[in-house]
């Protein structure tokens, strides 16, 4: 196996992209820095032809638009695994459009396998072990090392072989349509917009249990994690944990002696953190209570509608020896169950996305909706 190709100059990539041109089928998959800094980006793209592989530096190359074409050429397949990630942060970093992916772990899954990681499908069908131990490696960092280096690679460099094999079995199941349909759906991901950090502590676990006035001090308590990691650029969990946070919000402590008698609270994050963490519960003592807002709960008959349907989706799973969301995709589901379409045309626009289970099951789901929890048996 020959070494990678490392490309970190812009001359460099328009000569990969170049060499990379004629080729029909890619792999691809990338690497971040989540674990490292207060607001992630790509560090490395891996692009492999069955000939070479690429390393792409994005950190050194400050332009990566010569790669738009590559991934928006609908004639070259881009072998992914698990693209939904690496789509999304490419499209959040890049503005990149996708057409044309096959996911080698939507393929696993809808084929059934019970253990869909890339290593674990290598492991099995080739006798391919790979080293993961820098999975949670920061990539940011340079120089990377030889062992990075080589470990980046394998994550594309093997996914022609195991592409052929899934696409084969898939066709043998003639389920390739249903695969397609689901590549298709993983191109149209995009990047959601953060949230606004006045509506993070809602995300902090045990908030639940919290009094409007409590809420109101953990969000205070949220807005000065943020604004600190921000600072420091570490994430938010590498500042204190959720779990402090919401030791300090229900002890509610009025001086740095008592700050520094809630449990959990370090020696380290007391030394750091003591007077703005004070200042904080000060400030959402002073602010008005904070009061969830409430999630609106569906209509009786659409909750009915949508447990049938969950429960159709179920069998079916069963009988194909796949996860339920495999047969209708859970946000799909829940627009049947809110629209409730009349006739086959209506659900037929709900569906437009994923046409082959329209063909499948839509019959079965309109019956279903309209039985509001008969069973039905669907074939494929």
């Amino acid at each position: 196996m020959k070494d990678p190709v490392w490309i970190a100059t812009p001359q460099h990539l328009l000569a990969m992209v170049e060499e990379i041109s004629n080729e029909p089928v890619v792999a691809v998959d990338t690497e971040s820095n989540s674990l490292y800094v207060y607001r992630e980006r790509v560090c490395l793209v891996q692009i492999s032809t069955p000939r070479t592989d690429y390393l792409v530096d994005p950190l050194a190359i400050n332009d990566l638009t010569p790669l738009a074409q590559f991934f928006a050429d609908n004639s070259r397949q881009k072998i992914f695994h698990a693209a939904e990630y690496d789509v999304i942060c490419l499209k959040r970093d890049y503005g990149f459009e996708f057409h044309n992916i096959f996911d080698t772990m939507i393929a696993a899954r809808i084929l059934g396998e019970t253990q869909v990681g890339l290593g674990s499908l290598l492991q099995i069908n080739f006798s391919i072990k790979l080293d993961k131990r820098f999975q949670r490696a920061d990539w940011g960092k340079r120089p990377l090392s030889q062992a990075m280096l080589d470990y980046a690679r394998m994550d594309t460099h093997f996914l022609f072989d195991l592409k052929l094999l899934l696409e084969a079995k898939l066709s043998e199941k003639n389920l390739l349509e249903l695969a397609r349909e689901d590549f298709n759906l993983v191109c149209a991901t995009n990047p959601t917009e953060p949230e606004p950090n006045g509506k993070s502590c809602w995300k902090v676990s045990g908030n639940a249990r919290l009094s409007p006035r409590e809420s109101a001090i953990l969000h205070s308590l949220c807005a000065y994690r943020d604004m600190y990691a921000r600072k420091v650029d570490l994430p938010h969990f590498k500042v204190m944990s959720n779990d402090l946070l919401v030791e300090i919000t229900r002890a509610n402590p009025g001086t740095l002696e008592e700050m520094k008698d809630v449990a959990g609270m370090s020696e380290n994050v007391y030394k750091r953190h003591a007077d703005g963490l004070l200042k904080a519960v000060l400030a959402g003592n002073s602010a008005p209570p904070l009061k969830r807002e409430r999630t609106t709960r569906p209509d009786p008959a659409t909750l009915k509608r949508l447990n049938a349907l969950h429960e159709w989706r179920k069998e079916q799973g069963k009988k194909l020896e796949v996860e339920s969301d495999v047969v209708l995709p859970r946000e799909i589901m829940e627009k049947i169950a809110t629209r409730n379409p009349a006739n086959l045309s209506e659900l037929k626009s709900i569906m437009q996305k994923i046409p082959w289970r329209f063909t499948r099951y839509g019959s079965a789901i309109l019956a279903v909706t309209h039985a509001k929890g008969s069973t039905h048996e669907t074939i494929i």
